[in-house]
Formats: structure tokens, sequence, C-alpha cells
């Protein structure tokens, strides 16, 4: 099983930026998609962005043109950029990722990272 540490998470103003990097260990054969989801204080989950292992990526509407989502295949990571955060990007975000598998595929999340956006 695969095991998910979020990195990255911490204070920034009002039209600042933030970078999360999540890394994948443990023992596994391959990752499918790999992610991010949110949930701010009183909100439901959301998905946030996220990337297929053949690179394609998708966007929620909100983050879309100032969110970039990668990953690396070599080294089991992905990350998230996103700029001109807003009081409301406030959040809990969440590492997740699809782990291929013998009998099907598995959803895995890391325990995530809180992200404030304050003056």
């Amino acid at each position: 099983q695969v095991q998910l540490v979020e990195s990255g998470g911490g204070l920034v103003q009002p039209g600042g930026s933030l970078r999360l990097s999540c890394a994948a260990t443990g023992s596994f054969w391959r990752l499918l998609d790999m992610g991010w989801y949110r949930q701010g204080p009183g909100k439901e989950r959301e998905l946030v962005a996220y990337v297929t292992r053949g690179g394609r990526k998708s966007y929620a509407e909100f983050s879309r043109g100032r969110s970039t989502v990668s990953r690396d295949n070599a080294k089991n990571t992905v990350s998230l950029e996103m700029s001109n955060l807003k009081p409301e990007d406030t959040a809990v975000y969440y590492c997740k990722v699809v782990q291929d598998g013998e009998v099907g595929y598995v959803d895995v999340w890391g325990q995530g990272t809180p992200v404030t956006v304050s003056s």
C-alpha cells in the first residue's frame, strides 16, 4: 500500500502563492491519477486539480488559470502551484492518488496540509 506525505502548507498573504508537494512512499506497483483536493471551513471537500499518469490535467473552475499541477513519475511525486491566493482559498489541502492493483483501483489519501490565506 502507498502512503502519502504532503508538505508546503502554511500562512500566506492575499495575492501570494503556494506550492504544495506530495510524495508517495511504500510498496506499490504504479500510480494512476494523482491530484489535490481541499476542504475549507464549513465546506465540502472539493477537487482542485489532478493529472493522469499520461499527463492529462484537469482543473476546477476556481483554480483554472492560476494553478498548475505537475507530477514526476520517476520520483512518485505530485505538486500544486497556485497564485493570486484569496481568503476563500483557506482550506486543508489533501493529496490523493489512485493505486493500481491486481483486483482493482484504490483511492489513497494523505493526511492533509493546512493553507491559511490572511493578512
